[in-house]
This record gives structure tokens, sequence and C-alpha cells, in this order.
């Protein structure tokens, strides 16, 4: 398998997937500022020109954060990533879209790219704010999902790893404080030797 990411991206998540799977793959990183992701060579792999981008072994591509993340765990159940019930899969599902569709691109595109919502620059501060709310409310429903609880549906599962990009955006990259049950499941995430490998890889600890 081959990973195209970007250091410290939403990426970082699925990166941590694959330590935890433990099996053979390459990463190959993407420079978004350079606009790496328009050039015709990753294109070829991905038009959506995004990333984490999944090549498989068997030269098939899978995009978009969720699909990639079911994926990994289905086809790799020693790693038990993948919740054992409907119910607690729905569950996974649920908590890895919201942490991607509401906060990640509702929230932080909001507060770092203001343009993209508002072409006068007078309107982006407010925009931002807006976003910076969106972020922060998001956090308080996934504080309430983790009371009593280590890992989002119970066992750790794929769902862990969205809600621990999005907390190394708010709290490692931004310095703001998390919610008190949030703040304790980013603290188990860095623990794990995994994501620990990841950070080193991307340049990131």
């Amino acid at each position: 398998m081959k990973l195209f990411y970007a250091p410290g991206a939403c990426s970082i998540g699925i990166h941590v997937l694959l330590e935890e799977i433990g099996k053979p793959y390459d990463a190959e990183a993407v420079n978004l500022r350079e606009g790496a992701q328009f050039k015709p060579d990753f294109t070829a792999v991905n038009p959506k020109s995004k990333v984490p981008t999944l090549q498989r072994d068997d030269g098939a591509v899978l995009t978009e954060y969720p699909a990639i993340a079911v994926w990994l765990a289905s086809t790799f159940p020693e790693a038990k990533l993948l919740p054992k019930d409907a119910d607690s899969l729905a569950r996974a599902l649920e908590y890895t879209d919201f942490a991607v569709a509401t906060l990640h691109m509702q929230g932080f595109s909001r507060m770092f790219r203001p343009s993209n919502y508002a072409p006068t620059e007078s309107d982006h501060e407010a925009v931002k704010a807006k976003g910076e709310e969106i972020f922060a409310k998001g956090l308080g429903i996934f504080d309430k999902a983790l009371e009593g609880k280590d890992w989002l549906v119970g066992d750790f599962s794929f769902a862990d790893s969205a809600l621990f990009y999005v907390c190394f955006w708010w709290a490692g990259r931004l310095g703001k404080t998390l919610p008190k049950n949030v703040a304790a499941h980013y603290a188990r995430m860095n623990a794990r030797p995994a994501v620990q490998r990841v950070l080193k890889a991307e340049g990131l600890a």
C-alpha cells in the first residue's frame, strides 16, 4: 500500500491507522503549500487533488477519509479497528463523519480559508469566528460522547483517529484548550506507539 499524505494534515489520522495495522506500506509526502496536489503526477493518482489518498496493493486508489478508514479496518481485522456490532459501527461512522465534515470542513476551513466563504476581506474575521464556534461546539459534543469511556465506541476504533487529527489541530497546532474528556482522549492517543511513530515520521515530534 502507498499513502499520499501532507505532514500534519488530516491524512495524519490515516497514517496512524496504517501504523496500528502494522503491515508494510510506503508513504509519500505531498507538498500542499507548493501546489503539488494539482500537478499531473498527483492528479493522475487522485484527480480530487487532496489527501489522504491510499493506493492499494492491487493499484486501485481510495480517497476520502471515512472510506479509507473503513476499508483499512475491514481489510485488516486482526488490528481490531472495526467495531464488532452494527450499532457500534454506525456510531464509529457517525463520529468520523462529524469530525471530517463538520469540525474540519465547516469549522477549521473557515478559520484558515475565510476567503472561500467571504470574498470581502473585512468579513474574514467574522468568518473565522464562526469557524471557531463550530469547531468548539463540535468538541463539546465529542466531550459528552466520551463520558465514562476511554474511546468513542468503547473499544479503540478507526473513529478515534479522526477525533485525534482534529484535536491535533486545535491543541497541538493552535494551542487551544480541549474539553476535559476530549483532552484525556488526546493524551491517550499521543501515548500510543503508533501515534508517536507517525509524529516522528511526519517531522512533528
